[in-house]
């Protein structure tokens, strides 16, 4: 038996199905990958751009930046990889929550409808003095910081930057539907960004499955129950049209 049909029969009969994702599962889409050589993001560096410290030095270049970044995320469409999993959602006994890492919107794009935004959304805006509740923003390009309609102060991405936490509950809320899964889907993930990386473990540590799917093997794979090698687009319509 190889792997993808090992994989789908540990997947047959399974209704509530988690999938962690990554990076990868949005870099065949044409997304732009975290961080290049050299310690720069996307010709910037990381400090300028995705950091509360970078904002306050200059809200323009921030603005500016992930400007560019809502248009090159809505200049991707989402592939047969996102497709063939919101096919499995769509099931009528299936309940399929994706937990991600992606903040292109394009699981949801896709039609996924449950969706948990670990690192937030290029597409929502908040206030960075910290006032409650965030709000849609689909403009591109953005125009010169806004202020909060609350405070005055200046609203930011609301996505999660270096040197800050994840949104108030949903590490907590990822968690609870790990620990309830029958299986547990890892998709295009390194494996080693915190504390992302650790969901796995509660899989792990309950004897849940694991399958991961990845061009290239991760700290997960020798542990994952199967690890299928290759890209997300290629290797889910196979696993998931059963």
């Amino acid at each position: 038996m190889n792997a993808i049909e090992r994989a789908r029969g540990l997947l047959s009969g399974v209704r509530r199905l988690v999938v962690l994702s990554g990076a990868g599962l949005s870099a065949e889409s044409g997304m732009a990958t975290f961080r290049g050589a050299g310690g720069l993001w996307e010709g910037r560096r990381v400090e300028e751009v995705a950091t509360p410290e970078g904002f306050q030095r200059d809200p323009a270049l921030v603005w500016e930046w992930y400007s560019q970044r809502r248009g090159q995320a809505l200049a991707c469409r989402p592939h047969p990889g996102h497709e063939a999993l919101v096919a499995w959602e769509r099931r009528p006994e299936a309940h399929l929550v994706h937990v991600t890492q992606n903040v292109d919107g394009l699981l949801q794009r896709a039609g996924a409808e449950r969706v948990l935004e670990l690192h937030g959304s290029l597409f929502r805006v908040k206030c960075s003095a910290g006032c409650p509740g965030e709000r849609e923003d689909l403009r591109v390009p953005f125009p010169h910081p806004q202020p909060c309609p609350r405070c005055g102060d200046l609203l930011r991405p609301a996505v999660v930057w270096f040197h800050e936490m994840l949104p108030a509950g949903i590490l907590e809320e990822a968690a609870r539907e790990i620990g309830s899964a029958e299986v547990l889907l890892v998709v295009g993930t390194s494996g080693v960004v915190q504390p992302a990386a650790s969901l796995a473990d509660i899989a792990l540590g309950a004897a849940i499955p694991v399958l991961e799917v990845n061009p290239e093997e991760t700290p997960l794979s020798s542990l994952a129950d199967v690890f299928l090698k290759g890209p997300a687009g290629k290797v889910l319509p196979s696993l998931l049209d059963s």
